[in-house]
């Protein structure tokens, strides 16, 4: 989750010629599943799809990130600080797993929507209260899953005759 201090209301203090916050909003954002779901339902497109969103998009997912109403008006308040705070927010990896690198670079390009993030946590018994995790961190225990499931590689024909071989070297055998 993130929060962040919008200030609604400043007053200039003519002493030190400074303005003071009179008045402030924390704004509490959460970035999950819940938070793609409603914004692909209103936008009919996937979130993460490689297409760059329209500022009135951008608005639209920080609007589904809330987790308290706040007035409408806020948005209007939000600076460049807070967008980057947010943006870095959405990019941060939210756990310490370091995956390994997929050596599989032909794989298929799927479009991800909420829909199919749903469907992977059902097939993978992932609770459904993981929708509400940081989305990077649920991506992750994804994949953690997906890496303990997938059976071992079989050795190779090519593998196996090396061996047998080297053992018949090593033992004097003749098979």
């Amino acid at each position: 989750m993130l929060e962040i201090e919008v200030v609604t209301d400043e007053n200039f203090d003519e002493t030190t010629s400074m303005f003071v916050v009179a008045k402030s909003v924390k704004v509490r954002l959460e970035h999950s599943l819940v938070s793609l779901s409603k914004w692909e339902s209103v936008w009919e497109e996937p979130f993460l799809g490689k297409e760059k969103k329209t500022t009135e998009q951008t608005i639209s997912y920080v609007e589904m990130m809330l987790i308290d109403e706040i007035p409408q008006e806020i948005f209007h308040r939000l600076l460049e600080k807070h967008i980057d705070e947010i943006q870095t927010y959405v990019n941060s990896p939210m756990n310490a797993t370091k995956l390994p690198k997929s050596g599989n670079k032909t794989a298929p390009k799927e479009t991800i929507t909420a829909e199919l993030i749903y469907y992977w946590m059902a097939q993978l018994n992932v609770p459904f209260d993981c929708e509400r995790w940081h989305l990077t961190r649920l991506f992750t225990l994804i994949q953690v899953i997906n890496i303990k499931n997938t059976p071992p590689k079989k050795m190779s024909a090519a593998e196996r005759h090396r061996i047998v071989a080297a053992q018949r070297d090593r033992y004097g055998t003749r098979g």
